[in-house]
């Protein structure tokens, strides 16, 4: 019997599938799954497929090593280096993508730029945050900065704000610094309280309410700076504190009463010239006076009504009225001022006050010297050098200063008598009260000795004076101005002299010139003018 062959068929591997093991059974009983070999399909493919996918696995590894390495290398570089990220600000400044030199370039730039506005109530100043005090850290901020996108932290932070890194600058303040700019700023916000107080309407005197003022309160300033230095930079605004000041004085209406009754007394001021010898009159109304009237405000709180008048005002209005007047006149304002208020005060009508006059500027003219300047200013010459001092040789075209002729008339002046005398009349007239008392001849200085026109007044009064250089005893001798301003001899008048106590001098010469300046009488006229001519009394020597 023949056996018959069967072709050789291929192997085929099997793979095992696992059985589950049975639901319910413990896992330390449960039996060992039974393996079941299935054929696999296209046994012959398998290896091919193997070795690309090993291939494409293969790549995929090494180009993920490569960009990781890449990576790391890249993100070492950036946190080694001294750049600073993309999105990186300060106060709103995009410092990011920058070098740290670059960064801080533009911050301080930024800085130097910035203000901040002050206000309190209706006022602002803007000024640099230096004037508070306060200053950047530029270098500290700048390494903050960079900082940032370096950590964990800040990619964390980054991440939240959209890939942006603000960064909270480095501050530094400087409280005295603060304190001494802003004191020196409290000047502008001090609105001082106005106490209660009058003013005249419609010719009455009404009260005026107090009103509170309003300081800087530097402490509390201060206090709320230090606390808010931040946010004043970051929003360019800082509220300064101030405090209401309160008036002294609240109610005065206890004297206005008082205040109307003065309002009763109009004052008529006049004013008298010696020099010319004339008076005006002006009216002051109680509508023009009351607009000066003060008073303490402190004694007007306990009920007190204690006033005056502001000296200032009376002189300044007065003096515009004795302007129109010409020839440099003018009233002593604090004169004036008393002398109102007194007549206010005592309910009298009648102010009496001193018209002066201003030192005068010449010129020199061709021919002039200083003796005939002094004789048309009526201003012995000597006084003239002494408003002059170092002048000693003149020339046309030169200034000099001539003394007010106030200044030989230095007593309070008699105004209702007045003395006249004429050099080229040779004549003396006596006035009183505007009418002529008597008129007697008289003899003044001789030529190398003259007597000296001007306006003068009696100063002094001596029973029988002396003059050593002549060796003169001069009876009834009334003094009116002294030749030289420094000099202790004065001119007069005087009776008829006598010489070694027995020699009578000149009672044949009067009515020509023989004295050495003074104004000769008869005994009995001299001694007359003597008795009646009180100190203070002008005496007017015409050319």
């Amino acid at each position: 019997m023949s056996k018959r062959r069967h072709a050789e068929q291929p192997t085929i591997p099997l793979y095992p599938l696992p059985t589950p093991p049975r639901t319910g059974a413990p896992r330390e009983t449960a039996e060992a799954p039974t393996e079941l070999w299935i054929p696999a399909p296209n046994a012959a493919a398998p290896p091919r497929r193997n070795w690309l996918l090993r291939i494409v696995v293969g790549l995929a590894i090494l180009v993920f090593l490569c960009l990781t390495t890449a990576l790391v290398a890249g993100a070492v570089l950036v946190y080694e280096s001294s750049w600073l990220l993309p999105g990186v600000s300060v106060l709103g400044v995009d410092v990011g993508n920058r070098s740290t030199t670059a960064a801080a370039a533009t911050l301080q730039q930024n800085w130097q730029q910035r203000t901040i506005t002050l206000a309190a109530a209706d006022a602002t100043w803007t000024v640099p945050p230096e004037t508070l005090g306060i200053t950047i850290d530029v270098a500290a901020t700048i390494a903050a900065a960079r900082a940032q996108g370096r950590s964990w932290d800040s990619l964390a932070q980054g991440a939240r704000y959209g890939w942006r890194f603000p960064v909270v600058p480095v501050w530094e303040i400087d409280m005295s610094m603060a304190r001494a700019n802003l004191g020196a700023l409290a000047a502008e916000l001090t609105i001082p309280p106005q106490d209660a107080g009058m003013e005249l309407v419609n010719g009455r005197f009404v009260a005026t309410p107090a009103v509170s003022g309003q300081a800087l309160d530097l402490d509390a300033t201060l206090r709320s700076l230090q606390v808010q230095a931040a946010a004043t930079v970051l929003n360019g605004r800082f509220d300064l504190f101030t405090v209401t000041t309160p008036p002294a004085v609240t109610d005065v209406s206890a004297v206005v009463d008082e205040a109307n009754a003065l309002l009763g007394t109009a004052v008529a001021v006049r004013a008298y010239d010696p020099i010319s010898d004339e008076n005006w009159t002006w009216a002051l109304a109680p509508d023009v006076w009351g607009q000066w009237l003060t008073f303490d405000a402190a004694a007007a709180q306990q009920g007190q009504f204690t006033w005056a008048l502001d000296a200032a005002q009376v002189g300044t209005h007065l003096n515009t009225q004795v302007a129109q007047l010409g020839g440099g006149r003018y009233v002593d304002e604090a004169m004036a001022g008393t002398a109102v208020s007194q007549a206010i005060a005592s309910q009298n009508p009648n102010v009496n006050l001193r018209v002066y006059h201003s030192p005068q500027q010449h010129v020199i003219q061709s021919g002039e010297t200083l003796s005939s300047i002094g004789r048309d200013y009526g201003i012995p010459y000597p006084w003239i050098q002494q408003a002059n001092p170092g002048v000693d040789n003149l020339f046309v075209g030169q200034t000099l200063t001539i003394p007010s002729p106030d200044a030989l008339i230095p007593l309070p002046v008699v105004e209702n008598k007045r003395i006249v005398v004429s050099i080229t009349q040779q004549k003396t007239w006596v006035y009183e009260n505007g009418s002529l008392k008597w008129e007697w001849l008289a003899s003044t200085g001789i030529a190398d000795s003259p007597t000296a026109p001007g306006i003068f007044q009696v100063q002094t009064h001596e029973e029988n004076a002396y003059a050593g250089n002549w060796d003169l005893w001069m009876p009834s001798f009334m003094g009116i101005y002294r030749p030289v301003p420094t000099s202790d001899f004065m001119n007069g008048f005087h009776g008829f002299p006598t010489r070694s106590g027995s020699q009578l001098l000149w009672t044949g010469s009067l009515g020509h010139p023989v004295t050495y300046g003074c104004i000769l009488l008869s005994s009995d006229n001299a001694q007359t003018l003597y008795n009646w001519a009180e100190a203070g009394v002008v005496v007017e020597i015409r050319p």
